[in-house]
């Protein structure tokens, strides 16, 4: 970030907004402003493929610590490309939206891939941040192609998609990142093979992390559902540009944002599903129990009602953004509701409209009559019994789906995403070893940048330091000497 800061106050008179604002740039030397700007706060939010230090950084951090990386710090990163894109480069270049849009759509769809084969809660969640951070991505580079293409008021509901989900991001992923630290406090895990059968025992806590998933899942009636609705509609504009390039690759960057929220959906079915029904998988996941200082589940609490409120309400935030908007684009939504807050109609009514309320009382309304059915109906009345054994009985947590048991289809249809290492080892016992005593299944699965891209570029740092270490004689003769040659050097360069 620091050398377009300087490459760009060359042009200008000072590094204040005001001056780099002032500064024209050419548009090649605003695209390689852009590019250098892109790969610093690319970096800093970790989108694909400069993303690796997120999952490492997370699950090692203390849980209230990762929330804020996640829900705060990353979003640093974002305002810094927004302002330094929509505000201090001045014009903006539908190839520059393109470079957003693809980069955002391989984050989002690779981040959840990565994310859904995690066994680490904490890890899990990290790779979660980068699906996010490329699905903001993805809806900012929609802003510029639409804004490039003379369409303001469509790259105004680009821009309030982005930061609607940005901050809806900030709130369910604390949510869970504060779930999960409540979750190794009382377990004393992460992996959440060792987890299970917690909804009984942590009950509170089993409903709080429920509508952290819910939310990031994109579920109705919860604030993840309402910015992703609104990034499909910007998507689904398409038919008003005339680039055949464009028309053609945004609808793929839709279908895989498609597939990228049923996929989230998928992965955190599993991450509660594993955590908190079935039987216990381990001893600390057995004495388990709810946590004693409510004060833990006060700030958990607070961020699952927001969630819920802001998915019902969500016109309050929509209005503040489309105040930012019309500030930084000259551009708000003409109409964001067709009937005042009952209607959310980013568009027109005619297109697409979207009632949280109505959906809620809906819901309820299926509901009641749902419990009526299944609890309040004496034909109908619920009972429970053990678990169907198949005929083998002795039912043990270890025959419970495992993380890689859920995953596994998905593994077999995306095996190129990730690089995988599986090994099965059998114990073998009788007088010629014919009988198996025990089978030993080892799974591990790793990012292709870390050997495709950070370990050469390691090691080619490392031999330029060992070529460049040669010069370090240690002979103080030698160093003056260098000192006489740089001197020499600088005085031809200046005369």
């Amino acid at each position: 970030m620091g050398h377009w800061q300087l490459f760009w106050a060359s042009f200008s008179d000072g590094f204040t907004f005001d001056a780099l604002r002032e500064s024209k740039l050419s548009v090649t030397w605003a695209s390689i402003a852009f590019v250098l700007a892109l790969l610093g706060f690319g970096m800093k939010a970790g989108i694909v493929p400069v993303h690796v230090w997120l999952p490492e950084a997370h699950p090692v951090a203390p849980s209230h610590i990762s929330a804020l990386m996640s829900g705060v710090m990353l979003k640093v990163a974002l305002y810094g490309l927004i302002r330094f894109c929509f505000d201090l480069l001045g014009d903006v270049h539908w190839q520059w939206g393109v470079v957003l849009l693809i980069l955002g759509t391989i984050s989002a769809l690779g981040g959840i891939l990565y994310a859904m084969m995690q066994p680490n809660l904490k890890r899990l969640l990290a790779y979660s941040s980068v699906e996010n951070i490329g699905i903001i991505f993805m809806v900012l580079g929609l802003a510029m192609i639409f804004m490039a293409n003379g369409h303001p008021h469509l790259a105004a509901l680009g821009f309030l998609a982005a930061l609607l989900h940005a901050f809806n991001h900030a709130l369910f992923k604390n949510l869970l990142f504060l779930g999960a630290g409540i979750l190794h406090h009382q377990t004393h895990e992460l992996n959440i093979d060792m987890m299970g059968g917690l909804i009984k025992k942590m009950p509170q806590t089993s409903m709080l992390f429920l509508v952290g998933c819910m939310s990031i899942s994109s579920l109705p009636l919860f604030n993840g559902f309402v910015s992703e609705w609104l990034a499909f509609q910007t998507a689904l504009q398409v038919d008003v540009l005339d680039n055949g390039v464009l028309r053609s690759l945004i609808p793929v960057s839709a279908a895989a944002l498609a597939l990228t929220a049923a996929l989230a959906a998928a992965c955190f079915v599993k991450v509660f599903g594993l955590i908190f029904l079935g039987q216990s998988r381990s001893r600390n996941s057995e004495k388990a129990c709810e946590v004693q200082d409510k004060g833990m589940l006060a700030g958990p609490a607070l961020l699952a009602g927001l969630c819920f409120l802001f998915g019902i309400f969500p016109g309050v935030i929509i209005h503040l953004i489309n105040n930012v908007s019309g500030q930084l684009l000259g551009q708000t939504l003409p109409d964001n509701s067709a009937l005042g807050w009952l209607w959310l109609a980013p568009v027109s009514p005619e297109q697409a409209s979207y009632s949280p309320l109505l959906v809620l009382i809906g819901a309820l309304f299926a509901g009641c009559i749902s419990f009526w059915y299944l609890r309040l109906n004496p034909a109908t009345a619920l009972r429970q019994a053990e678990t169907w054994d198949c005929g083998f009985g002795g039912v043990t947590p270890r025959m419970q789906y495992s993380s890689s048991a859920f995953t596994m289809p998905f593994r077999s249809i995306f095996a190129k995403v990730w690089i995988i290492d599986e090994q099965i080892n059998k114990d073998m016992q009788g007088a010629m070893d014919q009988d198996v005593a025990a089978v030993h299944y080892q799974l591990h699965i790793q990012d292709h940048s870390w050997p495709r891209l950070y370990q050469p570029i390691a090691h080619g740092v490392n031999s330029l330091a060992k070529q460049v270490g040669r010069i370090q004689t240690g002979n103080i003769r030698t160093y003056l000497g260098y000192s006489f040659a740089t001197l020499l050097l600088l005085l031809w360069v200046i005369s």
